[in-house]
């Protein structure tokens, strides 16, 4: 192997190459990247305890209600004592002084603190092969932080109880897992959804949201093509009334999965072919019934060719080979979607290490050119930032995801953008090498003349970094 095979890996699978790090692996960097797959993906990003999904739940509802209060108490004193004509007095009232700054906003808070835990992960990750595939399944699984405060909070905790712990294990633990969390249960409404002939929906006049089924069979498992039918998602969206979470705050489990019978919708249920009778899971709970359908859905060849297709894309074509792709599915069919299987298929076949070339999504170049430049990067000004290039951290526009391809974020403004961008980091750069020898350790031999001489004729070491980090061999991976 060479530099150069060493630099191709650590952009291609990993979260892009740090001086030295290219030198270290030379010698067997498809070596390196299964060697750093063996070890188990960390499980906590910070030196304090990372919150779980019922610490968030239990912060957000009690700075809401705490937010509310305040709210009532200030209309109360503004609108004063009322008079003898029943009016409001107005000497009685409190005027809310003009520069006054909202309440801090704890939903807000926790969103920065998960992404300072996202900042250091990528900062400490070796390889990084680990760090993007737990990036690539909380895509998969995309929940939108931008739907309300609880989702913003939350999101952080889904990807490290939902997606962190099984990268390298089964796709239907994972599968599970995201379905049952309340971030998605939140974000895709199927907490509020209600079996029309359920006890609440029968009393109450509710029924069903068929956003979180829909989604399931297009986007998380079986894809677009996969053989459902709308009747098919209507039947999920009745086989999943009744899973929500706890909402009293109060309770030890707030925030915690749990079965409503109440709410689920009663019978057998046929969905995709298959019927799914109702006595037959009874003694489990109808949640049963759930949990039969998301196994059937994780084995099919069709979830199995969606993922394979969706993992050979990220990582390695637009238009990825189709013997590669055929071949990451034979191995997730074979191993009961073992996804620590997939990705060593992956690695080892050689189509994945094919010149092919793949341009970098603003959360891959933002990054990528944090490590390159060891530049100081806080959460505020990554939000900011990827907010500008337009990938912010769990906020897609869509259930969908960001798509990961050039047509999307190859665009003349947006490499415009980039290039502020990269200045404001080569600023807050902390590298100790010449930018000659950065341009050697992170770009290699592929350097090409014009980015070599780009570099060494900059006017300023600062927009000499600059430059490294906006070359087309370090944009394109």
């Amino acid at each position: 192997m060479t530099l150069e095979q060493a630099i191709f890996a650590l952009k291609r699978f990993g979260l892009g190459p740090r001086p030295g790090d290219a030198a270290r692996i030379a010698d067997d960097p498809r070596g390196a990247l299964l060697a750093e797959l063996a070890m188990p993906p960390p499980d906590n990003l910070g030196p304090e305890a990372s919150p779980d999904a019922t610490d968030v739940f239990v912060a957000i509802r009690a700075d809401q209600e705490a937010r509310k209060m305040k709210r009532d108490a200030e209309r109360a004193s503004m609108a004063g004592p009322a008079g003898p004509n029943g009016m409001a007095d107005a000497a009685g009232a409190v005027a809310k002084p003009k520069d006054a700054k909202p309440a801090p906003n704890v939903a807000r808070q926790i969103y920065v603190d998960e992404i300072s835990r996202r900042i250091a992960a990528a900062d400490s990750a070796g390889i990084g092969i680990t760090e993007r595939l737990v990036q690539f399944w909380a895509n998969h699984f995309a929940v939108q932080s931008d739907k309300d405060e609880m989702v913003r909070g939350l999101a952080g905790s889904f990807e490290r109880e939902a997606i962190r712990p099984f990268v390298l294990g089964r796709f239907e633990d994972m599968l599970l897992a995201a379905t049952r969390h309340p971030a998605m249960l939140l974000s895709l409404d199927n907490a509020g959804s209600v079996g029309p002939d359920s006890p609440v929906g029968r009393k109450r006049g509710l029924g069903l949201n068929e956003n979180h089924a829909r989604e399931l069979m297009e986007l998380h498992t079986v894809g677009v093509g996969g053989g459902y039918s709308q009747a098919d998602v209507t039947s999920l969206a009745e086989v999943l009334t009744g899973w929500t979470f706890v909402r009293d705050r109060a309770r030890p489990s707030a925030g915690d999965f749990a079965f409503n019978p109440g709410l689920h919708e009663p019978g057998d249920k046929r969905v995709m072919g298959r019927t799914y009778r109702e006595d037959v899971v009874y003694a489990v709970g109808n949640e049963g019934q759930g949990l039969a359908v998301l196994h059937d859905l994780a084995a099919s060849p069709a979830t199995a060719k969606h993922l394979a297709f969706k993992l050979a894309r990220h990582f390695v074509a637009d238009d990825p080979p189709k013997p590669l792709v055929d071949r990451l599915a034979a191995t997730f069919t074979a191993t009961h979607g073992n996804l620590k299987a997939v990705t060593e298929t992956l690695l080892k076949s050689d189509e994945a290490w094919a010149p092919t070339r793949k341009f970098a999504t603003p959360q891959q170049f933002t990054i990528a050119a944090m490590r390159a430049l060891d530049a100081s990067i806080d959460a505020p000004m990554l939000i900011r930032t990827l907010n500008v290039l337009g990938q912010p951290i769990w906020a897609p526009i869509s259930p969908e995801g960001f798509h990961d391809d050039k047509a999307t974020w190859l665009a003349p403004d947006a490499m415009t953008s980039r290039l502020d961008v990269a200045d404001q980091f080569a600023q807050k750069a902390k590298v100790n090498l010449p930018p000659a020898d950065l341009v050697a350790a992170v770009l290699g031999p592929s350097a090409s003349a014009d980015t070599r001489q780009a570099v060494a004729r900059a006017e300023s070491e600062r927009q000499a970094l600059a430059l490294v980090v906006m070359s087309p061999e370090f944009l394109w991976r």
